[in-house]
């Protein structure tokens, strides 16, 4: 269970990153916050190429950041936007690898959106679990 303590600085980070976001091409900054199992928070933003194909999610870069930094498990997810947009579905596979149905909270820069889920942005999911 997340506390709302927990909640609020996952959210807060995410509005925060976003600032360092690279989105020269869309304007459109994502800053993304995965909870972690020991608490920690591990941060990522969207990073775009003028290659447009070798652009990077928000969502990604903090999930390579967490997985160099040693960690496996995600137990929460924050992404914030200009408009409280929702992970491509690229993003919600990649963090399918990582996390179960975990909260998933989408904000604005003022912290207003809606909480959902991972499986409810991802239903019918494919996982590890499906391998065996």
């Amino acid at each position: 269970m997340i506390t709302n303590e927990q909640r609020a600085a996952l959210i807060e980070a995410a509005i925060e990153v976003r600032e360092r976001a690279y989105a020269p091409y869309s304007n459109y900054q994502v800053g993304a916050a995965l909870l972690m199992e020991d608490g920690t928070i591990v941060t990522g933003v969207n990073v775009e190429n003028s290659s447009y194909g070798l652009t990077i999610c928000a969502e990604r870069t903090a999930v390579g950041r967490a997985i160099a930094a040693g960690y496996r498990k995600i137990l929460a997810v924050a992404v914030a936007t200009d408009n409280a947009g929702s992970p491509c579905g690229a993003c919600r596979q990649v963090l399918t690898e990582f996390a179960g149905d975990v909260p998933v909270y989408l904000v604005d820069e003022a912290g207003n959106g809606r909480d959902t889920t991972l499986y409810t942005l991802l239903p019918d999911h494919f996982g590890p679990e499906h391998l065996t």
